[in-house]
């Protein structure tokens, strides 16, 4: 089994449990940091596994345009061509492709596509992304689906959904090749539907009756008002099996994760908190506060008082301001580093919440703290 759960809190649908891949256990609840080029920007491997992370994302469609495939097979994969030896979850690229509207085109065969690098085109299919993620030695793989945008009419949005469920099928044959000829990875379907709720439930019936190692949700936080979020994640997490992963992709802020988990979801990923950092915006317990502002310019506190990470324990505000204001790459860094032990130690807190069934006390404090203004 990849999931075991080890505890479900008695209040809430959150639960805390383990993953069993390849590269490690991993336990969950768990934020996976971007590393969307083979590396996550501005911190090193090495430090972010002395974080604590054992889990990262890679993204195939830019690794695709940009990495060459005989040298990743000569390192063995993403992990050898990386110097990473934890676990690595590639997406499918379906989400960035999704992002080139102007520039893809969707056909039953696959994706064709024009690079945003170059403009040559290149076509996706389910097979050939399993192929190229397995080539990655990826942990964890996704399917190639079709994520359909906010406010798209119903008709589009089965047409999508008809689409996603095809593809899904011939990627777990593909998948099964995969495994039958040696690769220990395990391979994800995504549930779509947009907001429909009668998508969706079709969509998750359909996926289900595939039986994938594992499930995510699709096609939210794209731009859709927050109550239609917290509707369709709600309604959507229902569907999902519990003896298996249950993934939200492209979530990445405190308040989103916690009403995820609360949900009964246990991964998720986002460039936001490595992004905000290298912009100078930092996590602290009272909120995210801009470095930037000439408040801190001669402030000698660490950023956050309850962390201890190389940042805190080593530099200021003021010095985190200088450096971020020169557009130094330390400060990106520095930035960095904080905002992923921010992370970890934040998941950390509301795993052992879960144990100890206080889910819903940690939340409201949390949110409590975090919502002050600076």
């Amino acid at each position: 089994m990849i999931y075991e759960n080890h505890h479900n809190d008695k209040d809430t649908k959150a639960r805390a449990g383990v993953l069993h891949l390849p590269h490690g256990d991993v336990l969950t609840p768990m934020f996976m940091p971007v590393g969307t080029n083979a590396n996550v920007k501005a911190i090193l491997h090495k430090d972010v596994k002395a974080l604590g992370y054992n889990l990262i994302l890679g993204n195939t469609y830019h690794l695709y345009l940009r990495s060459s495939q005989s040298l990743l097979k000569k390192f063995g994969g993403l992990h050898g061509f990386s110097n990473w030896n934890g676990n690595i979850l590639t997406d499918s690229g379906g989400f960035q492709i999704f992002s080139l509207a102007d520039f893809r085109k969707i056909k039953e065969e696959g994706v064709k596509f024009r690079s945003h690098i170059d403009g040559s085109y290149h076509l996706f299919t389910p097979e050939n992304v399993v192929e190229f993620q397995t080539l990655l030695n990826s942990d964890i793989q996704m399917v190639l689906d079709v994520c359909s945008p906010y406010g798209i009419e119903e008709k589009k949005a089965y047409s999508a959904l008809v689409t996603t469920t095809k593809w899904a099928k011939r990627a777990k044959a593909q998948y099964e090749f995969a495994k039958a000829n040696g690769y220990k990875g395990y391979l994800f379907g995504i549930i779509q539907g947009n907001f429909y709720k009668e998508l969706r439930s079709i969509s998750a019936n359909e996926l289900l009756a595939l039986d994938f190692p594992g499930y995510a949700i699709g096609g939210l936080s794209v731009g859709e008002p927050h109550e239609l979020y917290s509707e369709f994640l709600s309604y959507t997490a229902n569907f999902l099996p519990s003896n298996k992963p249950r993934y939200l992709m492209g979530i990445g802020t405190p308040e989103y994760i916690l009403e995820a988990v609360e949900n009964g979801i246990d991964i998720f990923d986002c460039v936001f908190p490595t992004r905000i950092a290298r912009n100078g915006s930092l996590f602290t317990s009272n909120g995210i506060i801009a470095i930037k502002k000439a408040i801190y310019k001669d402030d000698e506190s660490p950023i956050d008082m309850g962390c201890d990470c190389l940042t805190c324990k080593g530099y200021s505000k003021g010095y985190l301001h200088q450096m971020v204001k020169s557009n130094e790459i330390m400060g990106s860094m520095l930035a960095t580093i904080h905002n992923l032990a921010f992370m970890k130690n934040f998941i950390h807190k509301m795993r052992l919440a879960i144990l100890e069934d206080r889910f819903s006390s940690f939340k409201k404090e949390f949110l409590e703290n975090y919502r002050q203004k600076e």
